[in-house]
């Protein structure tokens, strides 16, 4: 790969880079925490790209200035023996290094849903403690966060409140209704499942992957995940509508 070349992958990753920081479209790889660094990282590529490119540009200048015949050049591709037509060819391959670039910036994959839910264990964890929850009433409260009240907490800072959280279905085989919220460190590549359970007024028909934002109370109940035996507390349930996808759909509040 030549240096051209080099520039133009590298642009194009900064570019791409940029695109995903300046939308939404990064929040389905890496927390909303990490924007920053993304905008710098596409910013530093965008910079190096050109550099380059203006570097090679003046080398050029300098040569056929010195040359006058254009017959000097370092390459290789000039002296007829069929080492032009090989350099093409390494260009062109190299340029197969973007295809999954694009990809990723025009088909985009979905967020981790269900399927993702019912084969991974819930990485509830006890937190170190608990906020005063604001006045009000529903309480609109994070799901991990509610999680971890009930569980770890025994529900006592959820006694006498109504809570309103949001999450996206997945229903075990037995038939059993989740509210999933996917739970990051970082990326994607690190998300885990909190769950909870849903009883009371459910919807009668729950269709996995499709979100709902559910206004409930606390109850005692609780289960066992039966991927790796962690804690699901459960919401009994008293209102339940559909949402659109929200535009951060990992949950990041929570501690390891």
């Amino acid at each position: 790969m030549n240096r051209q070349t080099q520039a133009a992958v590298l642009l194009l990753i900064g570019v791409a880079l940029l695109h995903g920081a300046l939308t939404d479209l990064y929040l389905r790889y890496v927390k909303e925490g990490l924007r920053p660094l993304l905008l710098a990282a596409g910013t530093l590529l965008v910079v190096t790209a050109l550099a380059t490119a203006w570097y090679e540009w003046r080398r050029a200048r300098r040569e056929e200035r010195g040359t006058g015949d254009g017959t000097g050049d370092d390459d290789g591709t000039g002296d007829g023996d069929g080492t032009r037509g090989h350099a093409h060819r390494e260009s062109r391959v190299s340029w197969l290094l973007v295809l999954p670039l694009f990809a990723l910036v025009l088909v985009a994959p979905p967020a981790l849903g269900s399927y993702s839910a019912t084969h991974t264990g819930t990485a509830l964890q006890q937190p170190y403690g608990y906020a005063e929850l604001p006045a009000g009433d529903p309480v609109p409260i994070g799901l991990v966060d509610y999680a971890g009240r009930a569980f770890y907490g025994h529900g006592r800072s959820l006694e006498g409140r109504s809570v309103r959280l949001t999450g996206f279905v997945a229903v075990t085989p037995s038939g059993t209704p989740y509210l999933v919220r996917m739970a990051l460190n970082c990326c994607a590549a690190d998300a885990q499942p909190v769950k909870i359970g849903l009883t009371g007024n459910i919807p009668p028909v729950l269709q996995p992957n499709a979100w709902l934002e559910v206004t409930g109370r606390y109850t005692a109940r609780r289960t066992r995940d039966p991927v790796n035996d962690g804690p699901i507390p459960f919401l009994r349930v008293t209102v339940a509508r559909p949402v659109p996808t929200p535009r951060d759909p990992y949950d990041e509040t929570w501690n390891n």
